[in-house]
């Protein structure tokens, strides 16, 4: 069937394009960068027979860490029909260059490798709605990994937002990759619920932010 115009305030576009920014948070975030929706532009839906439904979206987003600059990407997502535990089929596309976090990356890194004691900290931001400047690398992380769950755990009918990080704690680790063990709290604002989420995130300059599945 052929794919129907949504006026972008809609809440389905709404909830497809937070799977979207959520997948390329977890793709592409990271300590020194967090994407964020800043306009929904154009929404397309096309009810695909026996597969499901799929969201044709146009997104500008923007970089917190620099607000003055923003990205548009086009991105396409599948709900599978029937299928609450398969994670929806994303492809996102951006347009123009991300800024370049190589250096917040490699200080942030060296930073934390060189602690005497593992960092741990809680709730962030705290109910002031503050984080803390050391603490901000942490929290961007906390989106990465949010993004992942995000992603693989949203249907047509949910729409996850982080919250808080309740708690983190850095696990040294014997190879190169930074481990952090995260107790997240998503928002699901459709049923008003706030869900604890425990995972484990590992991190490295070169290859980004990965969920552990173990």
């Amino acid at each position: 069937s052929l794919a129907m115009e949504l006026p972008p305030s809609h809440f389905s576009a709404g909830r497809a394009a937070a799977v979207a920014v959520g997948y390329l948070r977890y793709l592409r975030g990271g300590p020194g960068r967090g994407l964020e929706l800043r306009a929904l532009r154009r929404a397309r839906r096309q009810d695909i027979d026996d597969v499901g439904h799929k969201y044709y979206l146009e997104l500008e987003l923007e970089d917190v860490l620099d607000k003055d600059r923003t990205v548009n990407c086009t991105a396409e997502v599948l709900y599978h029909l029937g299928s609450n535990s398969t994670a929806p089929d994303v492809q996102v596309t951006v347009q123009g260059e991300l800024r370049s976090t190589e250096e917040a990356d490699k200080e942030f890194y060296n930073r934390i490798r060189s602690l005497e004691k593992e960092l741990v900290a809680e709730n962030i931001p705290d109910s002031h709605g503050n984080v803390p400047p050391e603490l901000e690398p942490i929290h961007l992380l906390a989106w990465a990994a949010s993004g992942y769950v995000i992603w693989h755990n949203s249907t047509e009918n949910t729409k996850f937002h982080l919250a808080q990080v309740q708690h983190v704690k850095q696990v040294k680790r014997s190879d190169e990759d930074l481990q952090f063990d995260y107790v997240l709290l998503l928002h699901e604002m459709v049923s008003q619920e706030v869900i604890p989420w425990e995972l484990t995130l590992l991190w490295h300059p070169q290859h980004g932010a990965r969920v552990s599945r173990d």
